[in-house]
C-alpha cells in the first residue's frame, strides 16, 4: 500500500484526527499514534505521519552530497539461494563513500576502489546499523529532520535513530530484539518484511551464535528454509508487508523480523524506543507489565553474554571474529559482563522499589482524565485486584483494533507459499499483504507463553522422534550446541527468575 495523498480537513479519518501542522492534518495526534503503540499487539503501518519530515528526501545521493565523501562501512553479502542464513559474520566489509556505492550500483563494477573484489551482479551492500550521532557528528543540525515526537515521543528525533542504505537484496537474517519495539521510517526504495509473532518462538530454532547484544538470531533462512532441518518451521506464521517510501512501520517486542531490500537503492531509519508509562490508567497496566518484562530482558541478556563469551573464548581465545558479530564492539570480559549482570539486576531491584509509588502518583494525575473518558476507576482497580488485567488490556487491543483503516494498516498473516529450494527470494511486485490479523500477534504476551510452552514440548518430542535415526558420526555435540540449550529463550528466562529470586531474600 503505497504512502496515501496529503491528508486534509476532508480526508483525515475522524479518530485521532485534529492536529495541524502547518498546511497538513495528521491523521492521528502524538497522544493518539503513542496509545497505539503502548496498546497495539500487531505490527502496523502508519501512512500520512511523516509527509512534512525533512527526512523524506534523504535519498542515497543527497546523503552522499550532505557527507562530502565521509567513508562508511559497507557489510557485502552474495546474492544467493542456498538455504544458510547469511550472518553478519560471514559477509565481507567495504570502506567506501555513498558515491563510490552509487556509481558501482549502477553495475559500473570498477577494476580499482573499494568495491573492485565485488562483482555487482553477485554481491549486494548493505550499510547498516548506521546512527546518526557517529555519522552526522559535525552536522547536529540534522538530526531536527526525524521526528519521532509525531508518534508521541517527545524530544525523540535523529540523534536516537539508525540509518540504513542498501543494494538490492541486502537484507538482516531473521532475529528478534530482546527488548523494547522498533519504529522505522521508510525513505527510499522499498523492503519486505517477513515477521513472525513471539509465540512461533520454538519453530524459529533461535539462536545466540553469532552473538549480538539484545539480539536473538533464527538458524533459518526464513526465504529459503531447509525444512528437512527445520521442520518445526512450517509451523510457523509468517506475516508478510512491503513497506513503501513514506510509511512507518510498527514492529512490537519480541516480534521476529527478516528485512529484505527489493529495489536497487534502499534508504530507512528506525529508532528502538523503550515501553515506557503511559498516561490512562489501561496503558499504564501495559506499560507496567512491558517496563517490568525490559527490565528481566536486561538480566536475561547480561546472563547469555557471560555464558557465551566464557564458552566460546575457552574454546578459541584468538578467533571472536567467528562468534561475535561485527557490530560488538565493547570488551568481552568475564569481569565486565559480571559488571553488567550486576548492573542489570539493580535496575531491576530499582524498579521494583519505585514502582509502587509511581503508581500510586500515576493513578492520582490520571483521575480527572478517566473521568473525562466516562471510565471508572474503582471498576479498573477491581479489575486488577480480581485478575482482570487481562479484561483492561482486551478493551486497549478493541479500542486500536478500531482505528485501523487508511492511516493505519495491520500487517496480515500471509497465504503466500514458500520459495522451492532453486527459488530465490520472493519477487517485489509493489503489492501489500496487508489486512486484520485477529489472533495472532504477540505483545505482553503473558497469558500466550503458557500455549509456547506447550508447544515447545509438543516441538521437544518431534525432535527426538526425528534424531532417533541420526547416524553415531552425526551426534557430537559442539560448544554451539551446548550454548543453543543453555541459550534457549526459556532455559534464560528461567534462570534469570532464579536468580532474581535468590537475590530477593536480601531485598
Amino acid at each position: 500500500m503505497a504512502a496515501g495523498p496529503r491528508a486534509t480537513a476532508d480526508t483525515a479519518p475522524a479518530a485521532g484526527a485534529g492536529e495541524v501542522e502547518g498546511e497538513h492534518i495528521k491523521p492521528f495526534t502524538p497522544e493518539k499514534a503513542k496509545e497505539i503503540i503502548m496498546s497495539l499487539q500487531q505490527p502496523a503501518i502508519f501512512c500520512n505521519m511523516a509527509v512534512d519530515w525533512p527526512a523524506q528526501h534523504w535519498t542515497a545521493e543527497h546523503l552522499s552530497e550532505v557527507l562530502h565523501g565521509k567513508q562508511i562501512r559497507f557489510r557485502m553479502g552474495m546474492k544467493r539461494t542456498d538455504t544458510a542464513p547469511q550472518f553478519e559474520t560471514t559477509c565481507g566489509y567495504v570502506e567506501a563513500t555513498l558515491e563510490e556505492f552509487l556509481t558501482w550500483n549502477c553495475d559500473q563494477s570498477p577494476l580499482s576502489g573499494p568495491f573492485r573484489d565485488y562483482d555487482h551482479s553477485k554481491f549486494w551492500a548493505y550499510a547498516d546499523y548506521k546512527y546518526f550521532v557517529s555519522l552526522f557528528d559535525d552536522k547536529t543540525d540534522i538530526f531536527e529532520g526525524v521526528i519521532w515526537s509525531d508518534f508521541g515521543f517527545p524530544g525523540r528525533n535523529g540523534r536516537e535513530s539508525t540509518l540504513w542504505i542498501g543494494s538490492m537484496g541486502a537484507h538482516t537474517p531473521c532475529h528478534l530484539d530482546s527488548y523494547g519495539c522498533n519504529l522505522v521510517f521508510q525513505v527510499q526504495g522499498r523492503k519486505r518484511w517477513h515477521l513472525f509473532p513471539p509465540e512461533d518462538t520454538p519453530f524459529l530454532y533461535p539462536t545466540r551464535i553469532p552473538y549480538e547484544e539484545s539480539s536473538v538470531f533464527s538458524k533459518i533462512n526464513v526465504v529459503n528454509p531447509d525444512l528437512k532441518r527445520f521442520p518445526r518451521f512450517c509451523k510457523a506464521r509468517r506475516h508478510m508487508v512491503t513497506l513503501n517510501p513514506g510509511q512507518v512501520l510498527f514492529v512490537p517486542r519480541h516480534w521476529w523480523h527478516y528485512v529484505e531490500s527489493i529495489d536497487p537503492v534502499t534508504v530507512s531509519i528506525n529508532s528502538w524506543i523503550e515501553l515506557v508509562y503511559s498516561w490512562a490508567f489501561y496503558l499504564f497496566l501495559a506499560a507496567m507489565v512491558s517496563e517490568e518484562e525490559d527490565h528481566q530482558a536486561r538480566v536475561e541478556e547480561a546472563i547469555t553474554r557471560i555464558l557465551v563469551c566464557a564458552l566460546k573464548t575457552a574454546e578459541d581465545p584468538h578467533n571472536t571474529r567467528a562468534w561475535l558479530n561485527p557490530t560488538e564492539v565493547e570488551e568481552t570480559s568475564h569481569e565486565v559482563n559480571c559488571r553488567y549482570l550486576n548492573r542489570a539486576v539493580s535496575a531491576l531491584f530499582d524498579y521494583y522499589r519505585t514502582s509502587k509509588v509511581v503508581e500510586i502518583q500515576a493513578l492520582r494525575t490520571n483521575r480527572e482524565h478517566m473521568k473525562k473518558e466516562g471510565l471508572n476507576v474503582h471498576n479498573h482497580m477491581e479489575m486488577e485486584q480480581t485478575g482482570g488485567q487481562d479484561l483492561s488490556l482486551g478493551v486497549v487491543k478493541q479500542e486500536a483494533a478500531s482505528l485501523f483503516g487508511p492511516d493505519l494498516v495491520p500487517v496480515i498473516l500471509t497465504s503466500e507459499e514458500l520459495p522451492s529450494k532453486t527459488g530465490s527470494i520472493f519477487e517485489g511486485d509493489g503489492k501489500d499483504f496487508v489486512g486484520e490479523d485477529g489472533e495472532h500477534s504477540g505483545k505482553l504476551h503473558c497469558t500466550k507463553r503458557q500455549r509456547m510452552m506447550s508447544k515447545s514440548e509438543d516441538a521437544s518430542v518431534e525432535q527426538n522422534a526425528s534424531n532417533s535415526n541420526v547416524a553415531p558420526s552425526q551426534t557430537l555435540i559442539s560448544t554451539d550446541d551446548l550454548l543453543d540449550c543453555l541459550l534457549n529463550p526459556q532455559v534464560t528466562r528461567i534462570v534469570a527468575q532464579l536468580l532474581i529470586q535468590g537475590r530477593s531474600l536480601w531485598f
